[in-house]
């Protein structure tokens, strides 16, 4: 039996549209996680890494088996950080925001993202401005993100290739995937208007959840 399995996405293929179209989630999903999945299990036997999690691979391991390992854990942030521009889930945050009114959750955690933006980038408009900016002047193929060090501050790292913030013992919040194979259908060579338009289907709610969970 496989250890690692390709994740279901939260919403249709179609959902995304017109941001990101089913063609490029059907490749991006189905073809390029679905590969760094079964590539990834094909070289655990015999590697020492068979009873790991996805983070301690990460973190320990070198060559094949840490840049498949990287994509699929990568690609998990990224696919899961999405909401349909319609906003089909009930609840789901537009932007971060300072006070929410009447809410579940305790107040000293309400507001707790949008705080830390102001506070570490000076305002949400300046964090997006730089958070493009380090994607777009990324050279090559990786990523962008935003993360949480261990006292909740946030930092912007561009990664490159199949690297990931919990290298750098960083918090993974909010991702932007900057191979070709994530835009290139939808925006040819166009990548900063690809960055532009994913805030359009940021769900805001999944990244304050993973904000919370870093402090």
């Amino acid at each position: 039996m496989a250890k690692f399995e390709l994740i279901a996405l939260p919403y249709a293929p179609e959902a995304l549209e017109p941001v990101i179209s089913r063609e490029t989630i059907g490749f991006h999903h189905g073809k390029h996680l679905a590969g760094y999945v079964n590539n990834l299990n094909a070289l655990l036997p015999g590697s020492g890494f068979e009873n790991m999690t996805l983070q301690e691979i990460v973190c320990k391991a070198t060559g094949g088996i840490l840049n498949n390992a990287g994509q699929i854990l990568n690609h998990e942030l990224y696919f899961s950080q999405f909401i349909s521009p319609v906003g089909t889930r009930r609840g789901a945050s537009a932007e971060p925001i300072a006070h929410r009114g009447a809410s579940a959750e305790p107040t000293e955690r309400r507001g707790a993202l949008a705080e830390a933006i102001v506070r570490d980038f000076g305002s949400l408009e300046a964090f997006k401005e730089a958070f493009q900016n380090a994607g777009a002047t990324l050279f090559g193929s990786g990523w962008v993100w935003l993360s949480a060090d261990k006292g909740g501050r946030l930092v912007i790292t561009q990664e490159p290739n199949a690297a990931n913030p919990v290298q750098r013992g960083l918090k993974p919040l909010l991702t932007f995937d900057v191979w070709e194979h994530a835009y290139y259908l939808d925006y040819q060579n166009r990548r900063p208007d690809h960055l532009a338009a994913l805030w359009q289907i940021i769900d805001w709610e999944v990244i304050e959840q993973r904000y919370q969970q870093s402090y």
